[in-house]
């Protein structure tokens, strides 16, 4: 790994240079245990402790197949996804490494006794399989989690729709909390020169699925204009989506759990800010019954930082507790565009408001490689920033992932893989002088 790691930060070594590396027999890589699936019995979700579960192992480099490539991971970060393996909810992943496994003679190799996780990273192509003419060795690089097989004719007109979609790193093994990661080359993308290689890895999932709910064709189309309300507008997905809204001359309606993070967007330049807490929204009575009066109490306030306007669409990933709420508060003909549940899975809604009032809902899960590139040339432009708050190595995994879990962070947690120290592989320095305010904005807090 050492010889890897000088070649990356020599700056001078060539695409020979790095397809003539040996390869490491075996690498270090953040790993849960199929045989620990059982540990949590019994605890709340809460209680859940992801230090417990995620271990630092050292594993055997996975075999390279067609179409695919091997790269060396400078820094990755953290998702909920990762939480969600890592407590083990809803399911333990090992079973979709197994129904993986069981596709092809190739695929086998995933259905292991541990799963690597991690589905972000930033790093320097190694090796390139057959049939990879994209890509080579030595091409620094970002990548996204979509994994698809493409054999189906169903995925070829928005590859999320392939039958054999999976998310890389949370249905795939090897991924990206790792010295190492295995991904297929339609993964990878360039890497912004002016990011390092903490903030490079930050956007990937979070920024690709804001990109898909909120602006493709395949979301909610958002336009000039249109309110846009956005649940955790300073978290991980939030504040990717209030950069959009802005960007796209959108009006976000922010809403936040604190002073602090509503500091955050104003920083963004969000102007409409809601703090939940503070004006005490509760939008249950009890675990069975919610509150219409709360509903409409939000609304009404919606509507006082809009001129009166309702909300053309409601970024959605709370799930549970919030989507009653976003369902009503939602404009006649507009969207309520959902991609996760961290607060529950089971929703409930007035479908009174939804049907007489033409509103859609529309599920919305990671993106298609369009998506992902478009999202990484806005990265790439100095248009969308990432969110990067703080940094860890990869052995703080575990807290990493814990503080995710509580809630602990803002914007995007890092963590630095191969890479010795923070602020390394800029390689255009002056267009990072022009946008490092926005880059620090979520390490100044």
């Amino acid at each position: 790994m050492k010889d890897i790691l000088d070649a990356i930060q020599s700056g001078t070594a060539t695409s020979a240079d790095f397809a003539a590396l040996p390869l490491p027999e075996s690498y270090r890589a953040v790993t849960v245990h199929k045989d620990e699936t059982e540990m949590f019995a019994g605890l709340t979700t809460h209680d859940k402790d992801p230090r417990k579960s995620l271990h630092l192992d050292e594993v055997p480099l996975p075999e390279l197949g067609p179409g695919e490539a091997l790269v060396a991971v400078m820094a990755s970060s953290v998702n909920y996804n990762s939480v969600w393996t890592s407590i083990f909810e809803p399911l333990p992943t090992f079973g979709f490494l197994e129904r993986y496994g069981k596709l092809s003679e190739l695929t086998k190799r995933h259905d292991l006794p541990y799963h690597i996780i991690g589905s972000d990273l930033a790093g320097v192509v190694l090796r390139t399989g057959p049939g990879v003419n994209a890509w080579k060795p030595g091409d620094e690089v970002v990548a996204h989690c979509l994994s698809v097989e493409l054999e189906s004719s169903d995925g070829h007109n928005d590859t999320m729709l392939d039958p054999e979609q999976r998310i890389w790193g949370f249905e795939t093994n090897f991924g990206g909390l790792a010295e190492i990661a295995l991904v297929k080359s339609n993964q990878l993308m360039p890497k912004p020169g002016h990011l390092s290689w903490e903030e490079a890895a930050a956007p990937g999932l979070v920024n690709s699925t804001a990109y898909r709910q909120l602006v493709s064709r395949n979301g909610a189309q958002m336009k000039q204009g249109d309110n846009v309300l956005i649940w955790g507008a300073s978290g991980g997905l939030g504040s990717y989506a209030t950069q959009f809204a802005l960007a796209g001359g959108a009006n976000p309606i922010c809403v936040v759990s604190s002073p602090a993070k509503a500091e955050i967007c104003r920083s963004m330049g969000a102007e409409a800010i809601i703090d939940r807490n503070a004006e005490d929204y509760k939008f249950w009575k009890d675990e069975h019954t919610q509150d219409p009066k709360e509903w409409k109490r939000f609304g009404k306030r919606i509507r006082e930082l809009t001129g009166g306007e309702d909300v053309d669409i409601v970024f959605e990933h709370p799930g549970r507790e919030t989507f009653g709420a976003s369902v009503y508060v939602t404009r006649k003909g507009g969207t309520i565009v959902t991609c996760a549940s961290t607060s529950g899975y089971n929703h409930e809604y007035d479908n009174r408001y939804l049907w007489m009032s033409l509103k859609r809902i529309i599920g919305s899960h990671f993106a298609n490689y369009r998506e992902a590139w478009e999202a990484n040339r806005l990265v790439a432009k100095g248009k969308i920033h990432p969110t990067l708050s703080k940094v860890y190595s990869l052995e703080e995994t575990g807290q990493a992932a814990y503080d995710v879990h509580r809630n602990l962070h803002q914007g995007k947690v890092g963590v630095l893989c191969l890479a010795p120290g923070e602020g390394l592989g800029v390689r255009d320095e002056e267009m990072r002088a022009r946008h490092i305010d926005a880059i620090n904005r979520f390490r100044n807090i």
